[in-house]
């Protein structure tokens, strides 16, 4: 028995080197990012949203709600931000006016790039050492990853909307009380 508690205190231990490293590389990045959006004059968020576009090329506010975990409300204020920076463009759906895409400007967004270059340089370098078996583990994880991101922001916006909803209910109105002693209630 002695040996699966020490296995299992091991295996405790690794999973809490991970998650250790794993909280260093993410505060790292956003440490990181929101020195490239200060220099650049947007938000963090707005950055990433931005990094969003870049991967998934021309798309409603809709989908980049949905790969964000934002409110698309709250897309419509980044992309406006983003779009009086410069970065992105709404264009209109030739085929349907209602529909409108958000793509990046390229000339522009190469300038918030250029300050990528030397990590990226590093992250490829790092990468070579790994075989390719271990690189279909990293990329497995890294997307694994961030599904449990975007359904732990679903389940935070949850919570942060729970007390809203009760701040903004409206109280229960009480009958009017009649005139008179007031009555004991009866238990049921």
């Amino acid at each position: 028995m002695e040996i699966g508690l020490s296995r299992a205190k091991a295996r405790a231990a690794l999973m809490q080197e991970l998650e250790n490293a794993l909280r260093r590389g993410s505060a790292q990045g956003a440490i990181f990012g929101q020195t490239v959006a200060n220099t650049v004059g947007i938000s963090g968020s707005d950055l990433e949203c931005l990094d969003f576009l870049n991967l998934e090329g021309r798309v409603t506010a809709g989908r980049l709600a949905e790969v964000t975990g934002l409110t698309t409300g709250a897309i419509t204020g980044v992309v406006d931000r983003l779009e009086k920076a410069g970065l992105v463009r709404r264009e209109r759906d030739p085929d349907d006016r209602r529909k409108v895409f958000i793509a990046t400007v390229p000339e522009n967004v190469i300038r918030v790039g250029r300050f990528y270059e030397n990590m990226q340089r590093s992250m490829l370098k790092l990468w070579e050492t790994y075989s390719d078996a271990e690189l279909r583990l990293l990329v497995g994880f890294a997307t694994k990853g961030y599904e449990t991101m975007l359904a732990a922001t679903e389940e935070l916006k949850s919570m942060v909307d729970a007390p809203k909803k009760m701040q903004t209910r409206k109280p229960e109105q009480k009958p009017a009380r009649a005139s008179g002693p007031r009555r004991p209630s009866r238990a049921p």
